[in-house]
């Protein structure tokens, strides 16, 4: 069976067991803000065509949630979008991508609603970073402007990683137009992954702006800081890192995102604009 086949195999079971018909199902997606002809839904669930456009691909997403599915149980049987020429968009790597041991954060992920971030448009990143005297890290304090690019959208996934294993995990606290949801913690590989839920549920076109940190609360038992690494998985268009010495500047400094030496200071900046996937930062010598 071909993936358009077990796609429309699988969207006609959830309707049918959804009990809705096309038009019902149309007027649902309407209210989310998406618009599907009668037709294509025909087509979709008769294996005639298959979602393909971005588009298209957020409407499966929210007829996912319509037809009270699992997230990814439609959009999972579509495979590789058919090529469409020299600007076919380039799927985004997993969430787990760019952490050390991609596994146990895919695992604690499960745990997490992530089905939205793909539909944040990441207008500026703001990162802000202190490293005390005693040159462990104190505090990392973030700032968001995100916009969706469809109805629905309600939190942001944050994942960190620690360097060093076994050693208690900063305080996360929200700072602004945000909340802590469920927050997943595991201190023996040194990462925690929570939702950050806004105080709105966004609709196409908003925006919104959240701010949270991590507070190192035990500084006896906190690691020596020898880098700051913010990965990114999709595009960005904006993004500003402060990286602030309490006490005396690093012996040398590699700035991550072209490997280059930079001038030791008490003050690291990195300002960038249209940020593609990758990792930026910088990582130190003392």
């Amino acid at each position: 069976m071909t993936c358009v086949e077990e796609f429309a195999e699988a969207l006609r079971t959830a309707i049918t067991n959804r009990g809705l018909g096309l038009e019902r199902l149309r007027e649902h997606l309407a209210q989310h803000g998406v618009s599907v002809s009668m037709t294509t839904l025909s087509y979709w669930q008769t294996g005639r065509s298959r979602p393909e456009r971005m588009k298209s691909l957020q409407a499966v997403v929210h007829l996912e949630h319509i037809l009270q599915v699992p997230p990814g149980h439609l959009s999972e049987l579509l495979g590789p979008p058919r090529p469409r020429g020299r600007w076919l968009r380039k799927a985004p790597a997993p969430m787990s991508a760019f952490w050390p041991d991609p596994s146990h954060v895919e695992h604690a992920l499960l745990d997490v609603e992530t089905r939205w971030d793909d539909q944040l448009i990441r207008v500026s990143q703001q990162d802000f970073v202190t490293v005390g005297a005693d040159r462990t890290e104190r505090s990392f304090r973030s700032r968001q402007v995100l916009s969706a690019s469809m109805n629905g959208p309600d939190r942001w996934v944050v994942i960190m990683n620690s360097d060093e294993y076994g050693r208690p995990l900063p305080e996360l606290r929200a700072l602004k137009n945000c909340e802590i949801g469920r927050l997943v913690q595991d201190e023996d590989r040194g990462f925690l992954v929570a939702e950050l839920m806004f105080d709105r549920v966004l609709r196409k076109g908003e925006s919104i702006v959240i701010e949270h940190e991590l507070v190192n609360q035990d500084e006896e038992l906190s690691p020596l800081a020898f880098s700051y690494e913010r990965a990114f998985r999709l595009p960005t268009r904006e993004y500003v890192l402060e990286l602030t010495f309490e006490g005396a500047a690093p012996a040398s400094v590699v700035q991550l995102a072209d490997n280059s030496q930079v001038e030791p200071s008490r003050t690291l900046l990195d300002v960038s604009l249209d940020v593609q996937p990758g990792v930026r930062g910088f990582r130190w010598d003392w």
